[in-house]
């Protein structure tokens, strides 16, 4: 793959000029395609006397910006998810350029990624910015959400997610709903939402069954399988006032191990933000070239031919590609029940994104033997989306046996 080629004082240089401002697409390649009025919002130099929602730092001459379900906070449509970098000058640039969402987790980098975003804020309003992260259902909940607020030197947050929900029980579960809504009421989050990487539309819709969520986190993107569903999920959602924010939205950004393949990322952003029910997307960005392509998708979200082309080479050349659908249909095929969808997600982390650290801290929860497919002759389970799912297993479950400090 290329080096990138733009330092954090390149890209100051090279500023925001350049960036054209057009309007919004058509939304495309979705299952039935159709033309839908966006519902975004163009911000002016000046904006109107009658003083139409603001976002946290004021409004950016040309970003694109939407509000966040009916909670009246307006957002660009892109912000940064922060849990592939550890450079704490990229996360600054970023919210200097106005990208004022940024998105981490309690587990990301073993709690590093909250304090480089922690040391970013020093400083700052804390009305310039709006944080997210998220902590998994665990039995000290509070606490580790107390630990969340120490590292990003907060006293709330502005979301709080119940982090990687997959299942309709797990989101109503009575325990999850309370612990979620005594954080809100503790005045540590502002919002309370739920995230999900897989079977998303059984969870958006058990998010608006508790009536207590203001947002969900949500992968969407254009490899997905079942994008009628999920697409009608979000407009549920969006109807009831939830906001919908977009994760995974480079569907494993390559379409091969080697990474000499890569995705149209900016193609593949445009194409999840041109779904006007998603208030905004966060993509991962560790380098100064991926915030100034970024930047540009945050002012233009119309989709060129080439860009189209792009998005359709892949399924065309009949590649497997590294994103896991998370489909669950290959869990039940495999006579030990392993957690291939996990296994298929680390996978992703280390070979598309090189993510090893959250590739090892995945595989290593999972407490799988040296080889978990060696029982097995043959394998049974065939996926549905061409992928080998016995090597790739053995594969990134080599990561186990490296010590963590060895990704520090």
């Amino acid at each position: 793959m290329k080096k990138s080629s733009l330092n954090r004082r390149d890209f100051l240089k090279v500023g925001l000029s350049g960036l054209v401002a057009t309007g919004a697409s058509t939304w495309l390649l979705a299952d039935d395609p159709k033309k839908v009025k966006d519902s975004q919002t163009k911000s002016k130099t000046k904006p109107p006397a009658s003083l139409e929602p603001q976002p946290p730092g004021g409004r950016r001459e040309g970003f694109i910006y939407r509000t966040l379900g009916k909670t009246g906070i307006v957002l660009p449509v892109v912000s940064m998810g922060v849990m592939n970098s550890d450079n704490p000058e990229l996360v600054r640039a970023a919210l200097d350029s106005g990208l004022i969402h940024l998105d981490t987790a309690h587990g990301y980098q073993r709690g590093h990624n909250e304090e480089i975003i922690g040391q970013v804020l020093k400083g700052r309003p804390r009305d310039s910015f709006f944080i997210a992260t998220k902590v998994k259902e665990d039995e000290k909940f509070m606490d580790l959400v107390d630990l969340s607020l120490k590292r990003l030197g907060l006293d709330y947050v502005d979301i709080l997610y119940l982090h990687n929900l997959t299942k309709r029980e797990n989101v109503l579960a009575p325990q999850n709903l309370e612990v979620m809504e005594r954080v809100k009421k503790s005045g540590k989050a502002r919002l309370i939402g739920v995230s999900t990487h897989s079977n998303e539309p059984e969870v958006i819709r058990a998010a608006l069954e508790a009536k207590i969520f203001d947002v969900v986190l949500s992968g969407y993107n254009f490899r997905k399988d079942y994008l009628k569903d999920l697409d009608a999920a979000i407009a549920e959602a969006t109807a009831a006032g939830m906001g919908i924010i977009a994760m995974k939205t480079m569907a494993g950004a390559f379409w091969d191990k080697l990474r000499t393949k890569p995705i149209n990322t900016k193609a593949a952003l445009k194409w999840a933000l041109n779904n006007p029910n998603i208030t905004t997307a966060i993509p991962g960005m560790t380098t100064f070239d991926q915030l100034k392509s970024n930047l540009e998708v945050v002012k233009d979200l119309k989709l060129t031919p080439e860009e189209i082309y792009d998005l359709k080479m892949g399924e065309a050349a009949n590649l497997a590609g590294l994103y896991c659908q998370g489909c669950q249909r290959c869990v039940p095929q495999c006579p030990k029940n392993l957690p291939i969808p996990e296994m298929m997600r680390a996978y992703m982390y280390a070979y598309g994104y090189k993510n090893l650290a959250a590739a090892h801290e995945l595989v290593s929860s999972l407490n799988l033997p040296d080889n978990p497919c060696a029982e097995c002759d043959d394998c049974l389970v065939s996926c549905a989306f061409k992928f080998d799912v016995r090597d790739r297993m053995v594969d990134v479950n080599r990561l186990k046996n490296v010590p963590a400090d060895f990704f520090a």
